[in-house]
């Protein structure tokens, strides 16, 4: 990783596998989230990241996120991790850093989280003081949705400058192709070409990969992994025309995401449906499905070549 683990590109290229961290009776259900690990780890992605915002990490104390970073590396058999570390105070963010690296994270994943907004200065002096304080990578987050940080191109120049960053995760990319490829090679312009760009937003990850980024962090890879590795293969290999009818074979689902709020509900609902995690698996107040939509979740799901439902007994 990035001079420091011996190449940051094993963690910060190709399949990023992001999976849930299933809550059962207010607390981190340990055995569900292990099993699925394993379960991702064995289909072929290239990293696995604990702790995004599938990970529901705000809503985990440092015990619990130290934890869930320790069980993933564990059950990951030798595939890198990527720690999620975002906090609202430096000084937490510098604790949860600490904990990933002991856990063994092969880089850690940097959100800019904000109440009250947030100067490009704020977020660079985060940034500097993190991966000055790492041992391991740091891939910063770009996610407006939650953080309401938005980034320039600017900003994505001043991150890509700072020692210690390897990547940067950014948000979905346009769906037109050349629009697309424009977006992307802007960006591309405004870091070095040593920092990587990953889409993420897993309906724009056909189109962002296509039009150049080096990775997907993809949240329906850490739930279904088959079905976003046989989406990613073709896409990162280069072969648009059976990543596009894959990409096409999946609009329902992300259809789901885009009328439910995104994709937190629709991935706990896949989850709970798969007998992955118990129902209900989210942190409250996050509620999950009601009926009818668990219903529609349940439906597409069956247009989708899964793997069998998993023995939580193992």
């Amino acid at each position: 990783m990035a001079g420091r683990q011996g190449g940051h590109h094993i963690a910060c290229t190709g399949l990023s596998a992001f999976p849930l961290t299933p809550m059962r009776d207010d607390a981190v259900d340990e055995r569900a989230f292990a099993a699925q690990v394993a379960r991702v780890a064995a289909s072929g992605v290239d990293s696995i990241g604990a702790l995004g915002s599938t990970g529901v990490y705000p809503y985990l104390s440092r015990a619990e996120r130290a934890r869930v970073a320790r069980v993933t590396v564990e059950h990951a058999d030798g595939v890198p991790v990527i720690v999620g570390v975002g906090s609202l105070r430096t000084s937490h963010v510098l604790e949860h850093v600490d904990d990933a690296v002991e856990a063994g994270a092969a880089a850690v994943l940097l959100p800019a989280m904000s109440y009250h907004p947030l100067t490009d200065d704020d977020v660079i002096g985060l940034v500097e003081t993190v991966a000055a304080h790492s041992p391991a990578p740091v891939i910063v987050y770009d996610n407006p949705g939650t953080t309401h940080i938005t980034f320039t191109q600017e900003l994505y120049a001043r991150v890509a400058r700072v020692p210690g960053v390897v990547s940067i995760k950014i948000p979905g990319v346009p769906t037109e192709p050349a629009a697309a490829r424009e977006h992307v090679a802007t960006i591309r312009g405004a870091v070095s070409e040593d920092v990587t760009i990953g889409v993420s937003g897993d309906p724009f990850a056909t189109a962002g990969l296509a039009a150049g980024c080096d990775a997907w962090y993809s949240v329906i890879a850490g739930t279904v992994p088959e079905v976003a590795v046989r989406l990613a293969r073709p896409a990162l290999a280069g072969n648009a025309a059976e990543a596009d009818a894959e990409n096409a074979r999946l609009a329902p689902l992300w259809q789901l995401f885009t009328e439910m709020g995104g994709s937190i509900r629709v991935i706990a609902a896949i989850a709970e449906l798969l007998g992955i995690a118990e129902q209900p698996c989210l942190p409250l107040p996050i509620r999950g499905l009601d009926g009818e939509q668990r219903r529609r979740v349940a439906a597409v799901l069956e247009t989708l070549d899964h793997a069998a439902e998993p023995d939580r007994d193992e």
